[in-house]
């Protein structure tokens, strides 16, 4: 017995050694794990990083200040007074002889000429051929001057920019380049942003400007714009950008000098680490590697746009332009010239450009230091080996509020590095190693408690939802009425037809089928991360978010729903087999389903003798209108927009429309769930963006278009109730247009 005991003891000290040693092995793997990632920088965390300094210049924005910087903006009040674009090439020399009369010193134009004007008089003669006396035509229009001759005039005898657009691809074309270049240092021509070829304007005008640059701008992979390429390199020549070609004019300089790794007082250790700065006249321009500067971005600033109709009226104040860098561009939406910034997903992109000039001249600018890897990755490894050593001593309490103290510190010192010197130095990523680390500790002493919380997760397991188990161990306190307003997503889905079928088959075999139907469904939404709330009859009411947390409740439900429908496909062709077997009469089922997500109350609801965890409120209310209104469409599954958003790209849906349900007031966008991403059908890629156009045409009032449309979907997808609905209703609404304060909202008079 006793050397039982020993033998025992023997074993127990063991697992205790192995434990503590399993305290300082498992958050040393993890912190060499967190500092080998940020030495090698992946792509994704760049990403995160990137969103960080996002949200720094969202929360504090560069505040606007009057440099001689300005837009002259072609929007949509303009086209409107001056006439649809593009306008001939005589209205925009007047508009340059105009800046160049109030004083602007330079003129960047953020447009390409690069075809000839169709309204100049020698673009017209051959659409006149026909004419009686074609001689008596040439003669006329032969006295008239042609368009673009006037506009390299105008563009000749000012202080003019040209843009150009370059491509990825080589088609014989290079931009004419007016700046010299000045390098010191390695050649910096494998650090730009290469293209192949470009488009230009005529000869002309290109020939006539006083500079040359393009107007590219290189998002980031996520589509936002952050930094901006100050030059471009297309085979072995460097392409200035407009914005830089513009301070080089206006300073009458005649080069760019560009200073990179191995020139004097760069320290880059025989490393070829590319751009450092650009120098354009006296302007020094701190850039990263490829030559690009942070854009620290304002919020719209109306004095730096002017729209370009103000021009031409007579109460125009002159003094607004003196002396300044004028960019024309347009923010008109038609002209699609949009960018997406931290601060405006819709942001014209001329102003992309003027804010590179206008921060160059106040010399502010967003830096990157060298040595914020470094202090980065240190910070990490110090923090990190500190609380490994002291975590056991400190207890969870006291690891908690070292690893947060240090996380705090890190986002302070950041935030501070922006506020006070513009410098961009990311907490995120040490501040979440760190914290890591800790619940790595701390995983050690929860795995102990786990042991005891079985022995209550096996008494109710039986009896309870599995996730619900999980919550009551986590916190018994939760035995009681009560509930929590929480964000979730609600399910709704019932049987197509089921009062039908109810008639025909026997309540034997229908309490069968739907046990076959409901134990599959609810093996997918439980897989998904979901909870049933109940079953009524043929209707699965589930949720996400609740009682656990699901951050990615939204996209789960979307994804849980469309393996439902699939699921259900495969259970159609079974059971249809063995109604052939038997020789029974069968009926393929079919479900109609609601998704939509918001705020509810979830929680304990009864009474002190008998409750049940279930949800409650308008949103949960809205899931089950959701799930009716299928059938006004014709489709299967409908979800709301709040659900689509927070799905995120996880799912392809098409929009159906605006609809008000029964019970609600205000008027609710609603969607298809179509595929998971990359499952779309070859049928629904070509016919989804007909579709899409259509129901853009049917907003937009143009009926006899979304009905051509929605014909085609048709002939592509023949069942397809939505472009059914739309015929049908474009149909009426060609014949008699509804009126002008028609909105597109359907308002569903059944549930």
């Amino acid at each position: 017995m006793l050397k039982r005991l020993s033998a025992f003891l023997s074993i127990a000290g063991g697992l205790r050694k192995v434990q503590e040693r399993l305290h300082i092995a498992l958050p040393a793997a993890l912190l060499l794990i967190a500092a080998g990632t940020r030495v090698r920088d992946p792509e994704a965390l760049q990403q995160v990083r990137c969103w960080v300094f996002d949200s720094y210049n969202r929360l504090r924005p560069r505040a606007y200040e009057d440099v001689p910087v300005r837009i002259l903006d072609i929007d949509d009040e303009s086209l409107a007074r001056l006439g649809q674009w593009p306008w001939p090439r005589t209205t925009v020399a007047r508009a340059i002889r105009r800046l160049t009369g109030h004083g602007a010193a330079v003129v960047a134009l953020d447009i390409v000429f690069a075809e000839p004007d169709r309204t100049s008089p020698r673009q017209m003669l051959p659409l006149w051929r026909g004419a009686a006396d074609p001689d008596l035509l040439k003669r006329v229009l032969g006295q008239f001057p042609d368009h673009d001759e006037v506009l390299a005039k105008a563009v000749g005898e000012s202080n003019v920019v040209v843009g150009s657009a370059l491509l990825g691809k080589d088609n014989g074309v290079l931009p004419a380049v007016k700046a010299s270049f000045a390098v010191a240092g390695d050649s910096p021509l494998p650090f730009l942003y290469a293209f192949q070829g470009a488009v230009v304007n005529l000869p002309g005008i290109e020939s006539r400007a006083k500079g040359g640059g393009s107007f590219n701008t290189i998002a980031e992979r996520d589509g936002i714009i952050r930094r901006v390429p100050l030059l471009f390199r297309v085979g072995d020549a460097m392409i200035p950008s407009l914005a830089a070609e513009a301070l080089r004019v206006v300073q009458g300089a005649s080069s760019v000098s560009i200073k990179s790794s191995g020139a004097s007082g760069e320290r880059s250790f025989g490393a070829k680490t590319g751009i450092s700065k650009i120098k354009i006249g006296s302007l020094v321009i701190p850039t990263d590697a490829h030559g690009r500067v942070w854009l620290y971005f304002t919020k719209t600033a109306p004095r730096r746009t002017i729209p370009i109709w103000r021009i031409f009226e007579r109460d125009f104040d002159p003094a607004s332009l003196a002396g300044c860098i004028v960019f024309l561009g347009t923010s008109a939406a038609g002209l699609m010239d949009q960018r997406h910034t931290p601060l405006n997903p819709l942001a014209p992109g001329v102003e992309i450009h003027a804010q590179v000039a206008e921060q160059v001249l106040l010399k502010k600018f967003l830096l990157r230091p060298d040595w914020a890897d470094g202090a980065e990755l240190s910070f990490l490894l110090l923090f990190g080996t500190i609380l490994i050593l002291l975590l056991s001593r400190l207890g969870a309490a006291g690891g908690a509020a070292l690893a947060l103290s240090a996380a705090g510190a890190a986002c302070g010192f950041s935030w501070y590095a922006f506020t006070r010197w513009a410098m961009l130095v990311d907490p995120l990523y040490p501040a979440a190693a760190v914290l890591l680390i800790y619940f790595a500790s701390s995983l050690i002493g929860f795995l102990r408690t786990e042991r005891e919380k079985a022995e209550v997760r096996g008494a109710f397991s039986r009896y309870m939802s599995p996730t619900l188990v999980e919550k009551l161990a986590e916190h018994p306190e939760m035995l009681k009425l009560g509930g929590e307003t929480r964000r979730m997503t609600f399910h709704f889905c019932d049987i197509a037809g089921f009062t039908a079928m109810s008639q025909w088959e026997e309540p034997r075999a229908l309490t069968l089928l739907l046990n076959r139907f409901l134990t599959p469904m609810t093996d997918i939404i439980l897989g998904r991360g979901g909870s049933i709330d109940k079953y009524v009859g043929d209707c699965i009411v589930a949720y996400w978010n609740a009682p656990l947390d699901d951050p990615d409740h939204a996209k789960n439900a979307c994804l849980a729903v469309l393996e439902m429908h699939a699921g259900l496909k495969t259970l159609n062709e079974g059971w249809s087999a063995e109604a052939r077997r038997e020789g029974k009469k069968f009926m393929p089922i079919r479900i109609r389903t609601g998704l939509n997500t918001g705020e509810c109350v979830v929680g304990n609801m009864g009474s002190n003798q008998r409750f049940d965890y279930s949800i409650l409120g308008d949103d949960v209310n809205l899931a089950s209108r959701l799930e009716g209104a299928n059938k006004f469409f014709g489709t299967y599954i409908m979800i709301s927009e709040a659900t689509l958003k927070e799905a995120g790209e996880a799912v392809v849906a098409r929009e159906l429309g605006r609809i008000k349900v029964v019970g609600k007031e205000a008027p609710v966008r609603v969607y298809e769930l179509l595929a998971k991403k990359g499952e779309l059908s070859p049928a629904w890629r070509a016919a989804l963006p007909l579709y899409e156009k259509a129901l853009a045409d049917f907003g937009g009032r143009n009926f006899a278009a979304a009905l051509e449309g929605f014909r085609k979907v048709l002939e592509i997808i023949p069942e397809d109730g939505p472009s059914v609905l739309y015929t049908h209703v474009g149909s009426d609404y060609a014949v008699l247009p509804p009126p002008d304060d028609w909105t597109g909202v359907f308002e569903l008079t059944a549930k």
